[in-house]
Parts: structure tokens; C-alpha cells; sequence
């Protein structure tokens, strides 16, 4: 065994950490230097950066500092500028898990997994934000996604010593490792092996929750116990084990989640069969199409499977997100969407229901069915929607039919619906999403966009869909 201090020093490396609001604050209230400052604690603590001039002009413009910068943008697939701009500053913001992304802190050495299928765990005291049947249930369901999907099982101890001890505590709580209370590090799981190897702490100065109040136990406990069982970060924005903590509801893990611990334990010999989540699109797949697509306070919301991508004046790249993490009383699926600028509100349409947003935050009353919008009951989902500003007219589009709705007065025109393909000549008969931009409908169709002047009624291009997303 190693001397303690060295043990330390492994065990430190080896540190799995979520962290909630660590980064977290307002970008535009940031000062030069702040920036400077976050960025250079972000990488020091994820990327090896080694300490320098605390934000100096001089560590600023180092060559180390922007290739550091580069490789965290390489990380999560931002354009790799080496500087830091909208987009990275807006990542480094985010909260996420504590461990270094980078070369050979990215995995554990020599992949270590657990030498038997079955695997003791204890818990060895509760929190009192929730009862502790909750936290029992909370922590049984975490273990039981990686069993469905592996050999492994779990057997729980009430006493001695187990594989995995799971316990809660603050500040200085026994390992070395120090939480920093509310808001700051949420917990951290140790790899495989003896003594504290697959140990998991909480936070109890977090709040714990068994919905999207707060953090939720389950999902923590989840991406953690990957952690416990040897698994890594993904670069899969739509994995469990991406660094950045996001609440979802659902079964957890994708199929990149289920590869990555089938590498390490095999598959399920009792064949349970699971449903994993699609793993996060790819925005340059030229066979890309949307689903949504809306203005929102001057940026666009793209929407796809359970993400979206956020297009802002300042981002290079555009920004993926689980639509959950924003947005947890959406749906998983958005059919249509649409901005209403006047009354600062975005429309959402799911099936036969709408739900409304201003800004990023839920209208009371909502959802309402989509046929109080003066619908017939025959149609069952909208599949795009536009307003244009020009005549104050939301169109709403539905297989090979379009609707024409008066936002002023909140009324269906008359002679509606008419046909997409004699109104919008050089159209595809049905649309997927729209967007009304600088004088221009944009008409998404599978992997087509059509750029359309509503003024001289014709397509003045034809691209791909993915060009809206500098592909």
C-alpha cells in the first residue's frame, strides 16, 4: 500500500465530482479579468492547466493558457478558436462533473472494473430532505439501471463493510475531499478497488429531491455509481455520463452509456431488454432534420429528438441541450413551435396539446389542446408553425394543409386550410418546421431547406437543412 500522502494524491486524481453551480453566473456581468480568472479555474481543475499569473495579461495571451482552451473546446465539439468566446465561456458556466476531461485523467488506469458480478453496497446514514423509504427506493433504482444492462448485481449490507459505502456529509466529511457547500459540488463516487475505492458522498448541504425540485438523488446517484463501477465522461451531450448534470425523466441511458459498461462487464446474460435514449444528434449529419425551429428573445431554438440546439448573435457554434434540462414540464418531443414577439411568448406543440413560454418560464394555464386555436378535432398534430410579422398571421401547418391564424384577434381566417403546394409553389408538399427571418420563411423538409420570399411568392434557394447550423 502506498504511503498516505501518495494515496492521497491518487485519490485525488482519481475524484469524481457533479458540480452545480460552481462556474455559474451572469456572462455579460463578467469583467475582462473575471473571465480570465473563471476560465483559468475551470481548466487548472479539468484540463491540467498549471497555475499561472491569476489571470494576468501575460498568462491570458500564454500559448499554454489557448491550448488548454483549444482542447476543452475539442472536448465538447465547440469550433476549436483558442479563444475565449460566447459560446466557450457560456460551457464553462455550466454545471458538470469534477473529473479532469483530459488525456490520461479522462480514464481510469488500466479501465478498473469490479473482479465479481456481485456487488455489496451500504448506506450508512441518510439525508433528512427526504424520507427514508425515498432514499432507499432512489438508490435501489440506480443500481438497478446498470444491473439491467450487465451481469452485475447488488446486495445490500446493513452493517460492515461493503463494496460500495454511500453515506451523506459536509464540509470536511472523512476523505480529504472537502464539499463546499450549497450549490458547489454535489458529490463524488471513487473507481473500483479497495478501501475507498467505489465510496459515494453526497452533499448534505445540497437539497435532495425525487423530482426536478433541486438535485435529484436518482440521477446523481446514477451518473455516479458509473463512476463507482469504472466508467468515464462521454462527449455525448445525451449520455448519463456527460460531465454536465441536466435533469431528464425516463429510463437514463443511452446507448453510448450502455457500450461504454458492456465494455467493462459484458452484456445482460438474463437478456432483460431496455429501451435506451437516442444518443444526442449530430448537427452536421447531412441526413439531419428538424423538428422545430423558432426565434426566442433574438436567439433560435432548434429542436430535435429530446435536444435543442440554441443559436445566439455571440456563439460560434451552435449550443446543444437536453430540452428537459430547460424546460422540465415539456415533452420530450416538440412537433411545432413558434414566437409570438408582441406578447413576448413562444408557443410549443406537442400532439394535440400547446404549451406556452415567456422567456424560459412556463404560462400558467398551459397546456391547453390545440383546438382551442380554432382547429378542426381531425387534426392531431401540427407539424410547423411560423408567425409573420409583416401581416400579424400565424401559419400553422399540417400533412399537405396550412391554417392562417390572426393573432390580434385571436381568430382562424376564413377559407382555411388551404394546400401547401398551391400556395407555396417550388415547396415540398408538407413541411417539418419553419422560421420567418429578415424578410424570408425558412421551410424545413427532411434534409432540405427551402429559402422562400413571402413578398414575391417563389423559392429563392435550396440548401440543406443542416446549413442553418454552419454545417
Amino acid at each position: 500500500m502506498p504511503p498516505r500522502q501518495d494515496k492521497m494524491e491518487i485519490t485525488y486524481l482519481l475524484l469524481l465530482v457533479v458540480v452545480a453551480q460552481s462556474f455559474a453566473m451572469p456572462l455579460s456581468s463578467l469583467e475582462e479579468t473575471d473571465k480570465w480568472l473563471l476560465a483559468e479555474k475551470y481548466l487548472r481543475r479539468f484540463y491540467n492547466l498549471r497555475a499561472g499569473l491569476q489571470g494576468t495579461k501575460t498568462h491570458r495571451s500564454s500559448d499554454a493558457m489557448h491550448a488548454k482552451i483549444r482542447e476543452m473546446q475539442s472536448f465538447f465539439n465547440l469550433q476549436m478558436t483558442g479563444s475565449l468566446d460566447a459560446n466557450t465561456l457560456e460551457l464553462m458556466s455550466k454545471a458538470r462533473c469534477g473529473v479532469p476531461d483530459v488525456g490520461e485523467y479522462n480514464h481510469f488506469p488500466r479501465h478498473l472494473k469490479w473482479q465479481n458480478t456481485n456487488v455489496t453496497f451500504r448506506i450508512v446514514n441518510y439525508t433528512p430532505d427526504l424520507k427514508k423509504a425515498d432514499v432507499d427506493r432512489a438508490i435501489h433504482n440506480a443500481f438497478n439501471i446498470w444491473a439491467d444492462v450487465t451481469p452485475l448485481t447488488f446486495k445490500k449490507l446493513h452493517e460492515g463493510m461493503a463494496d460500495i459505502m454511500i453515506s451523506f456529509g459536509t464540509k470536511e466529511h472523512g476523505d480529504f475531499n472537502p464539499f463546499d457547500g450549497p450549490d458547489g459540488l454535489l458529490a463524488h463516487a471513487y473507481p473500483p478497488g479497495r478501501d475507498i475505492g467505489g465510496d459515494t458522498h453526497f452533499d448534505e448541504d445540497e437539497h435532495w429531491s425525487k423530482d426536478s425540485d433541486a438535485y435529484n438523488l436518482f440521477l446523481v446517484a446514477t451518473h455516479e455509481f458509473g463512476h463507482a463501477l469504472g466508467l468515464s465522461h462521454s462527449t455525448d451531450p445525451g449520455a448519463l455520463m456527460y460531465p454536465v448534470y441536466s435533469y431528464s425523466q425516463g429510463y437514463p441511458l443511452s446507448e453510448d452509456d450502455i457500450t461504454g459498461i458492456q465494455a467493462l462487464y459484458g452484456p445482460n446474460p438474463r437478456h432483460r431488454k431496455v429501451k435506451p435514449k437516442p444518443d444526442a444528434p449530430n448537427k452536421c449529419d447531412p441526413m439531419l432534420n428538424f423538428d422545430a425551429v423558432t426565434e426566442l428573445r433574438g436567439e433560435t431554438i432548434i429542436f430535435k429528438d429530446r435536444f435543442y440546439w440554441r443559436l445566439h448573435p455571440q456563439f460560434a457554434e451552435p449550443e446543444q441541450t437536453l430540452i428537459k434540462s430547460t424546460w422540465p414540464s415539456l415533452p420530450n418531443k416538440v412537433d411545432a413551435a413558434y414566437e409570438y414577439p408582441e406578447k413576448d411568448m413562444v408557443f410549443i406543440f406537442s400532439g394535440i396539446r400547446m404549451w406556452a413560454l415567456n422567456g424560459y418560464n412556463l404560462v400558467e394555464g398551459y397546456p391547453k389542446y390545440i383546438h382551442k386555436l380554432g382547429l378542426p378535432k381531425t387534426v392531431r398534430t401540427v407539424d410547423a408553425a411560423v408567425y409573420i410579422p409583416d401581416t400579424g398571421k400565424t401559419l400553422l401547418f399540417s400533412e399537405e394543409h396550412y391554417w392562417s391564424y390572426d393573432e390580434k384577434t385571436n381568430t382562424m381566417d376564413s377559407g382555411f386550410p388551404r394546400s401547401i403546394e398551391m400556395d407555396f409553389p417550388g415547396m415540398a408538399e408538407e413541411v417539418d418546421a419553419a422560421v420567418y427571418q429578415y424578410g424570408y420563411l425558412h421551410f424545413f423538409h427532411e434534409h432540405t431547406q427551402f429559402e422562400y420570399s413571402y413578398s414575391a411568392r417563389k423559392v429563392i434557394q435550396i440548401v440543406r437543412t443542416n446549413s442553418f447550423l454552419n454545417c
